[in-house]
């Protein structure tokens, strides 16, 4: 008799020559989750601000044998996410995982002192960028695809002095699970995930001595995510919330 563990992993989505788009694929957990993906021999499109960046992932992605495409992308930008779209259109005809990864944090400062353009471009970075990412996306998706937002643990609690980030968060969540609710009758799988404390450079924004030490790397990130997408397509892990053994730092 076969064993669950067999009956599992024969029911897996088997994800070769799927087309995965990455945004803010050039470092951190973005950069981990496109290299699980490549390993799972999906092809890749790779989105982000840096296009030296992109050209270096590119090519360090490059032995894995699938079709990579890196394009510049400002997720503020809706006439660049249009761009990306309509290359995407060109080379590959449709999408089967969307990675909203990108996002910004910023100083700390308390919300009497929080300057207006920090905030906005906060919010317009992991907020509407990801709106705006998904609407587009929604039109070459089908039944079957996924999407996965990454989040960060702040999308259900609260940190002094990170009121935009905060807010961009639980934003997120919420357009998130609106998202799962509208597209479930479609197919399409939604997953939240709610990393805690990374090893990423993003801490260099707010919290530099921050005792790298104690956190999870991206690769366990990216191993958690990735095993969620190779789930069967009629099985969702509508939330995924990873913390590192130590809990909260």
């Amino acid at each position: 008799m076969k064993s669950q563990l067999d009956t599992l992993r024969h029911g897996r989505k088997n994800l070769t020559n799927q087309v995965a788009l990455v945004t803010g694929a050039t470092r951190g957990i973005g950069l981990a989750i496109a290299s699980a993906l490549a390993a799972e021999g999906c092809n890749l499109i790779l989105a982000g601000r840096d296009e030296k960046a992109l050209r270096r992932v590119s090519r360090e992605l490059a032995p894995a044998k699938i079709k990579i495409h890196a394009q510049p992308c400002d997720l503020r930008d809706p006439q660049s996410i249009d761009d990306l779209f309509r290359s995407i259109r060109q080379k590959f005809h449709r999408l089967d995982i969307l990675i909203n990864n990108a996002g910004i944090a910023h100083a700390n400062f308390t919300i009497d002192k929080l300057p207006l353009p920090l905030w906005k471009d906060v919010i317009d970075t992991n907020l509407t960028g990801m709106f705006l990412m998904t609407q587009a996306a929604l039109a070459l998706m089908k039944r079957g695809g996924t999407i996965v937002n990454n989040l960060s643990i702040v999308a259900n609690r609260v940190f002094a002095g990170s009121a935009a980030y905060a807010a961009s968060k639980h934003g997120a969540l919420g357009f998130t699970n609106t998202l799962r609710e509208e597209l479930a009758p479609k197919g399409i799988r939604v997953i939240a995930v709610l990393p805690g404390a990374t090893d990423t450079a993003i801490w260099n924004t707010f919290w530099p001595q921050a005792p790298r030490q104690k956190m999870m790397s991206p690769a366990t990130v990216a191993a958690a995510v990735v095993n969620a997408i190779l789930l069967p397509p009629n099985t969702t892990v509508e939330t995924l919330q990873i913390l590192p053994t130590v809990g909260v730092l």
